[in-house]
């Protein structure tokens, strides 16, 4: 088994070369694989990849992990350091960590040197890691149990007697009774869940620990089945106060048995392929860290969808989406949008690596969701080459766009002096869910 570990858009090769994070070598039989799983996104309508002739495939905006069947583990980090050497990869799973667990909406736990080590690991191996975790917390405040509704033929009298069911038993089974009772089990749809999660976690981990504790978990949950029918116990898990302790443990579950992903990769092999869109993620950062910072009477829409660019007979048509929409009581407004690409704020003669078409859209959205009046945002990463806020650029003496950046190390935006956000003081995020536990029936004893 080999590991390779590139940045996004590196290129992959046959041709034995000197590794580094932006070209690296993979077998023959696991380039084969990449093109064939290229395909069949495409069909999807996404790209993966692109192939360069029959030995060179260059992979597109996608990072995560991706297991062939020859045993082959490529993965595939965010390029948001100009670094070459495998020294920093340490750094950009850090990265990777920190979308992931934003995307989620998961607070991050670990502290210390526990946490640093984490980093090492790679993004599979890490998200198996916390699963494990947090089951074991749960595993430690209680397993949750609830009543189920069993019908069966006895030859004593338990609950209640089904009358129906019992006048029609032939004579000769006169002396078994047809009762139904209520029994507390284990058998619900989050623990099933849970269970068929962790089992996938012992077959797949590589990490001593990680299996460790998975073997004491899987001995000590040995009575809860395995989930027959995934996405609907998806369906029925229940979010009331008596199981808020199993909501951290969601999302994990969800990426492990394959359905919450931004882009899942299914196929015959047995291994665990994720990827995730650095757009989408970038984009949801974002959005996650505004909503945590701004006022408490701003308003955030993510994305906003309510306006379109133009009608035709009477239907409107190309609905126009900004990432990023503040309302800031009734007259105040901010569009803002997210790209995950580097800029060069020195490069003037090349429209310091913008895309135009970027512009055009913040334009539509401009005047459609705001009126032709107010100041509107670009968010990219902070860089080496990206550093301070780009002078505005100005539709119209009413329309101002502001380009800064975001600085993802320290999880701050360097806002420009003229966008005047309307931010607080962050605020702890503390979610208490008072619903009132019920049950389908009466339980009978």
């Amino acid at each position: 088994m080999s590991h390779v570990i590139v940045y996004e858009h590196a290129s992959l090769t046959t041709e034995a070369c000197s590794p580094t994070l932006s070209l690296a070598k993979v077998s023959a039989t696991a380039f084969e694989y990449l093109c064939q799983l290229s395909e069949g996104f495409k069909r999807s309508g996404a790209t993966l990849l692109q192939i360069e002739g029959q030995r060179r495939l260059r992979l597109d905006g996608y990072v995560g992990v991706i297991q062939t069947p020859c045993g082959t583990t490529v993965e595939v980090l965010p390029k948001h350091m100009d670094a070459e050497a495998p020294e920093a990869a340490p750094a950009c799973r850090r990265l990777l960590r920190k979308l992931i667990q934003s995307f989620f909406d998961v607070p991050s736990r670990e502290v210390g040197d526990a946490s640093l080590e984490t980093f090492k690991l790679p993004l599979h191996e890490w998200l198996m890691q916390r699963f494990v975790e947090e089951l074991d917390r749960i595993v430690q405040r209680g397993v949750r149990f609830s009543y189920q509704r069993v019908e069966e033929e006895q030859p004593f009298l338990r609950g209640q007697l089904n009358v129906v069911a019992q006048l029609r038993q032939p004579p000769g089974r006169a002396h078994y009774f047809q009762i139904r009772h209520d029994v507390f089990t284990p058998d619900r749809p989050e623990n099933r869940l849970l269970r068929a999660a962790l089992e996938r976690v012992r077959k797949l981990t590589q990490q001593p620990d990680t299996w460790r504790l998975a073997q004491e978990l899987s001995l000590r949950l040995v009575d809860i089945p395995i989930s027959a029918q995934i996405e609907a116990d998806f369906n029925a898990w229940r979010n009331d106060r008596l199981v808020a302790h199993y909501q951290a443990a969601r999302p994990w579950c969800e990426l492990i048995l394959r359905q919450m992903m931004p882009l899942a990769v299914h196929g015959p092999t047995q291994g665990m392929s994720l990827l995730f869109s650095m757009d989408k993620l970038f984009e949801r950062h974002v959005a996650t860290w505004l909503r945590n910072r701004l006022d408490g009477a701003c308003r955030i829409r993510t994305p906003a969808a309510s306006e379109y660019l133009c009608r035709q007979g009477g239907e409107q048509m190309f609905r126009l989406e900004p990432d990023i929409l503040l309302e800031h009581g009734p007259q105040r407004k901010w569009v803002l949008d997210a790209k995950w690409k580097v800029l060069d704020e020195t490069d003037r003669d090349d429209k310091y690596g913008m895309s135009q078409a970027d512009l055009y859209q913040l334009f539509a959205y401009g005047h459609k969701y705001m009126g032709g009046a107010g100041d509107m945002a670009l968010i990219y990463p902070m860089s080496p080459k990206f550093r301070q806020p780009l002078q505005p650029f100005s539709f119209s003496d009413e329309l101002r766009l502001h380009v800064v950046p975001f600085d993802l190390e320290a999880d701050h935006l360097i806002e420009s002096s003229q966008l005047t956000l309307p931010m607080a003081r962050l605020r702890a995020s503390l979610s208490t869910d008072t619903a009132h536990l019920s049950f389908p029936h009466e339980p009978i004893y």
